[in-house]
């Protein structure tokens, strides 16, 4: 088979064809993006995709122009601070601009929701033309993330629980602007972009934080009205949900889900066995590949081994695209990141 682009084999895989190989990405953060790149030799990213044959998409969306935000805050009005956890950084949010309301018309009366108007879309063209021969996939939304950043982690989960007049709400003033958002993002891409994200945590290790009753009624008809407007673009649906999801995954596919990510195979229920014979005729699997224990702590040979074991059971017959089930991190050797797309290159073309 002719060498495909890394376009070319994301959209075999997503149209069930035959791929050359299987597709790779890449989740990682700077820090351990950075080790791999010593590791290799080389200064930049691009030539790291070029050495471990990864197929990252290329991210392309609209520019902010709407009102000034203060420093460190975002368009919401949360504010942000990086935190050094030792190993690494991480940008966490420090200021809750909703936490203290107690009513829908408290919240409609103080806050102010971003508009469309906010965001320049011409340059989306220019940001595609740049990757003619990688995949193009835009941020539709991270709702789950966003509300909690709007209430605080804490008054969040007592919502789920207790206030779903203010989650309704709240949501469907989020739904509502990143789906007008991601229509005109569409419209100006003009059928070149090839994947709406929607980023929606919904388990923990061991289940749902939520019941699945209240993930039907809080989550799902904004995931379906995300997935409509891709779908009318002819675009395809990744959805970055950790954890312990398997309960959701019926709705999730409903709703228009096309590519599933990260498969943490290790968390309850969501044996790669069982969600390949259930699932796999249905959704494509994105990820799978272990960096709470394997990547951190397996040795070379451990990473090769579920690398080729993942594609034995999650790659079979098609349906299936190599990445870590995470961001990889900064404890995770730079050994054992080459070792995952070596393998995957080496086991994957013959998949």
């Amino acid at each position: 088979m002719p060498e495909m682009t890394p376009r070319e084999r994301w959209l075999a895989v997503l149209e069930r064809r035959q791929p050359d190989r299987v597709p790779m990405d890449y989740w990682g953060t700077p820090e351990i993006t950075e080790k791999v790149m010593v590791h290799l030799g080389v200064s930049d990213q691009t030539a790291m995709d070029a050495a471990l044959h990864i197929d990252r998409p290329a991210d392309v969306g609209p520019a902010y122009v709407g009102p000034e935000c203060p420093p460190e805050t975002d368009m919401y009005g949360c504010r942000f601070e990086m935190v050094d956890y030792g190993t690494g950084a991480y940008r966490e949010c420090v200021h809750h601009p909703l936490a203290d309301f107690t009513s829908v018309d408290e919240i409609a009366a103080n806050h102010r929701w971003p508009s469309a108007d906010w965001f320049d879309y011409e340059v989306i063209p220019d940001q595609i033309d740049a990757h003619p021969d990688r995949p193009i996939q835009i941020a539709m939304a991270g709702l789950y993330t966003q509300y909690t950043h709007l209430r605080g982690l804490e008054q969040a989960f007592v919502d789920f629980a207790l206030n779903h007049d203010i989650v309704l709400y709240c949501l469907g003033q989020l739904y509502d602007a990143h789906a007008e958002i991601a229509r005109l993002a569409f419209e100006a891409g003009q059928g070149r972009i090839d994947i709406g994200t929607v980023y929606n945590d919904l388990g923990s290790q061991l289940d749902l934080m939520c019941s699945p009753r209240t993930v039907r009624k809080l989550f799902v008809p904004g995931i379906r009205q995300l997935a409509q407007v891709a779908h009318e673009h002819g675009a395809y649906v990744f959805l970055h949900s950790d954890g312990a999801i398997r309960k959701a995954i019926p709705d999730l596919i409903d709703a228009g889900v096309d590519i599933l990510n990260p498969i943490q195979w290790r968390c309850a229920g969501m044996e790669r066995e069982g969600l390949k014979r259930d699932f796999g005729d249905r959704v494509i699997f994105h990820g799978g590949v272990d960096n709470q224990r394997t990547m951190v702590s397996g040795t070379v040979d451990d990473v090769r081994e579920e690398v080729r074991t993942n594609l034995e059971i999650l790659g079979r017959s098609g349906g299936y695209i190599i990445a870590p089930c995470h961001a990889l991190q900064a404890v995770s050797p730079p050994e054992n990141v080459v070792a995952l797309y070596e393998a995957g290159y080496k086991y994957g073309q013959s998949t």
